[in-house]
């Protein structure tokens, strides 16, 4: 994919007494007080603005933050708490600009926080007049916040149609690289993890990766809907009846292609979904009526794990049981161990998946983490994201 990067401008002296306009992804977490409870994307954001001010340039940052109406501002999503923890990490005062969209005062080498662009009427529509407002206040653009690649308004995309140059910040480049990487240019054996609790909310990424994976591991409620195709009881555990023909049809491209998805060959069972319900592990042809299924059981995952620690790539979306509930995370955490001990270029993503991760004292073993969740899900299923597509077509113009 061609794109301009940041980087490469800054170190063409590009950038030298140019006005950066910053889309970051600073959507954090904060508690019934405003304060803010995880602060990882603000400290993601920083290397991109150390990068233009090292490069001389003045830089506005924005970002979204909660879920505001357009039009009407209130201080529970302000950027202020964001502004603060920002200035704090840089250790130097980050003003936040309230209405910004006809004009910032943007003194050489200052940083400015943008209040909250999604209070901006036109931004979620990706209106023209909003976005060229924006595009006038600045001669670079800068897209940085792949959690918001898969959206097109008017922060996003817009600004980046209309602006003098538009191009990628280093999270939003390694993004794209690691993307790149595990989908479009993978080391083979190709593994894809999928794992959730239905079926239908992953069944277009699932049929998009059993064209092109070597193995496709599926997990959680995805799993029991394939066992009850394979012909295995699965007792009272979740699955979705109407799609039992659609895990088939996975089945079926898969084995077609010489690919596999393995199918559980023992599980851990209880009969009431609670964090003290009795664990109890039994082959997959075992589960009886009033069973339901928690988590893999340790045989799968000695298989599954085999099958990771020879893989070339791997993509990793969802753990494989309630991981949440000691007694049924052990499979999670064999998958999670085995990606980590893997040589395979991992790549993983969502929520979930990264609070296993994080339960299991991982992070620095998995290769790439994605920051994006509905992107990183719109990618596995092959779409191209409009941040990439815009950016890809500012580059060739």
């Amino acid at each position: 994919m061609e794109f301009l990067r940041f980087s490469d401008l800054c170190q063409s002296g590009q950038v030298r007494n140019k006005r950066v306009f910053i889309r970051a992804d600073l959507n954090v977490p904060q508690d019934g007080n405003g304060h803010i409870t995880e602060d990882t994307r603000i400290k993601a954001s920083v290397p991109c603005i150390n990068m233009a001010l090292e490069a001389g340039a003045s830089v506005m940052l924005t970002s979204h933050l909660g879920r505001p109406v357009e039009g009407h501002w209130s201080a529970d999503i302000s950027l202020e708490p964001v502004a603060k923890r920002l200035s704090e990490l840089m250790g130097r005062p980050i003003p936040l600009v309230k209405d910004w969209v006809n004009g910032v005062e943007l003194k050489a080498g200052e940083v400015v926080l943008l209040e909250n662009c999604r209070v901006n009427v036109g931004e979620k529509s990706n209106d023209a007049k909003l976005s060229e407002h924006m595009a006038q206040l600045c001669d670079i653009f800068v897209h940085d916040a792949f959690g918001t690649a898969h959206r097109a308004e008017a922060s996003t995309y817009g600004i980046a149609q209309y602006a003098k140059i538009a191009c990628a910040g280093p999270l939003l480049t390694a993004e794209i690289d690691a993307i790149s990487r595990a989908l479009t240019q993978p080391h083979r054996p190709l593994a894809a993890i999928v794992a959730g609790s239905k079926v239908s909310t992953k069944l277009s990424i699932l049929n998009a990766l059993a064209q092109k994976v070597d193995q496709l591991i599926v997990g959680g409620g995805i799993a029991n809907t394939f066992m009850l195709a394979s012909g295995l009881p699965i007792g009272k555990s979740l699955f979705e009846a109407n799609l039992l023909d659609e895990a088939k049809k996975v089945i079926r491209t898969m084995k077609d292609r010489g690919a596999d998805v393995p199918i559980p060959v023992d599980v851990v069972v209880a009969h009431k979904f609670s964090p003290d319900a009795v664990a109890t592990v039994k082959d997959a042809k075992d589960v009886s009526e009033d069973d339901l299924i928690l988590d893999i059981g340790p045989q799968t995952t000695a298989n599954l794990s085999k099958q990771l620690l020879s893989a070339g790539t791997i993509v990793w979306n969802g753990p494989v049981g309630v991981f949440e509930f000691d007694a049924f995370s052990k499979g999670t955490e064999g998958i999670a161990k085995a990606i980590a001990a893997s040589s395979a270029f991992s790549l993983a993503g969502g929520g979930d998946t990264l609070a296993a991760i994080a339960k299991y004292g991982l992070t620095d073993q998995i290769d790439y983490i994605s920051t994006g969740g509905g992107a990183f899900l719109e990618v596995l299923e092959g779409k191209t994201l409009p941040a990439f597509e815009i950016l890809s077509k500012r580059a060739k113009a």
